[in-house]
């Protein structure tokens, strides 16, 4: 029963009647000539809707609109044929742009996933990804900034893998932030010590993401890049690429608790393990406890020397700054 009721889903994404979060529904025709700025926006409008339905099986335009006109009465509403392109085929090069640019920028920044699915399972996915969470932002930067959520809501397209999926697709969305996030100034000792622990609040970097993960995947990716990195760097040669072609796929993780910090320094990625209790104090701080309740967070078990130590090295990499007034965070 449930294959069955997961085929519709599939025709539906396929043949673009998925509709799309946080567009606005097109116009019915496209707009005769651009006399005002309204007509420019139903133009866009129009436009936008088109260009991102899915592509077919055969990596075409749909040859149907979504009330049921051909593809072709619709594009000859608002471009002209030249001597080599009909209307339909030249919205069809804009409509495959679209979608193996976005198809592509999806496979560089998640490779973890796409190793934890396969590429045609991978492929799959962000087709329905995409679908339904079409791009709204002007830079690639942030097109898989919904896969996490889209996971969790649509677990079909990865199990019986998706807490697995779920995690790496967490940790890579990560890193993403820590490579261009926003950058605050550092706390420092002295601000530290001149302000009472009942009153200090402080918080961590924007670029720096806490998380409590169920599988060791920081590891799970690293190896999967540097795999990555010795197949591009044998397809030099055809000895080399026979012996690649003979590497095993990097084996899953284990289910493990772990507790990572995906954050940067000097312009590099890094991920940084921490001790249970060590999370639990940056997760108080970074949720606007004062220093002195967000110490307690680490339990009874923790001297204040472990305590010591892990604010060195948390100040040492720059991740504490103070938090600003009237942030409720």
């Amino acid at each position: 029963m449930k294959a069955a009721r997961k085929k519709p889903e599939r025709a539906a994404q396929r043949s673009g009647r998925t509709s799309p979060v946080g567009l606005k529904a097109p116009p019915k025709h496209a707009p005769r000539r651009l006399a005002t700025t309204n007509d420019v926006v139903k133009l866009q409008r129009l436009m936008t809707n088109i260009l991102v339905r899915p592509l077919t099986k055969d990596d075409g335009l749909q040859p149907k609109w979504i009330d049921g006109r051909d593809m072709a009465e619709v594009a000859a509403e608002f471009i002209k044929p030249n001597d080599r392109l009909t209307p339909f085929e030249r919205l069809q090069l804009y409509n495959r742009m679209y979608w193996f640019r976005l198809l592509d920028n999806m496979h560089d920044d998640n490779p973890g996933l796409r190793a934890v699915l396969g590429d045609k399972r991978f492929t799959k996915l962000i087709e329905a990804y995409l679908t339904k969470f079409p791009s709204r932002s002007f830079t690639l930067r942030n097109l898989s900034s919904r896969l996490t959520q889209f996971l969790r809501d649509e677990p079909q397209w990865t199990a019986p893998d998706t807490a697995l999926a779920i995690d790496v697709s967490r940790f890579e969305w990560a890193q993403t932030q820590a490579f261009d996030g926003a950058s605050l100034p550092v706390l420092t000792a002295a601000e530290i010590a001149r302000t009472p622990p009942e009153r200090l609040r402080m918080c961590l970097q924007p670029y720096v993401t806490l998380l409590e993960l169920d599988y060791p995947v920081d590891n799970y990716v690293i190896a999967v890049k540097q795999r990555n990195v010795l197949r591009t760097e044998a397809s030099n040669t055809m000895e080399s690429a026979r012996a690649v072609t003979k590497q095993k796929r990097v084996a899953r993780p284990r289910p493990e608790r772990v507790y990572v910090a995906v954050h940067r320094l000097d312009n590099r990625l890094y991920y940084k393990r921490l001790e249970r209790p060590a999370f639990l104090v940056l997760q108080a701080l970074n949720a606007g406890q004062p220093l002195a309740k967000a110490i307690t967070a680490a339990g009874r078990g923790v001297k204040p020397e472990q305590v010591g130590q892990w604010f060195s090295i948390w100040m040492e990499l720059g991740w504490l700054c103070r938090k600003a007034a009237g942030d409720s965070k």
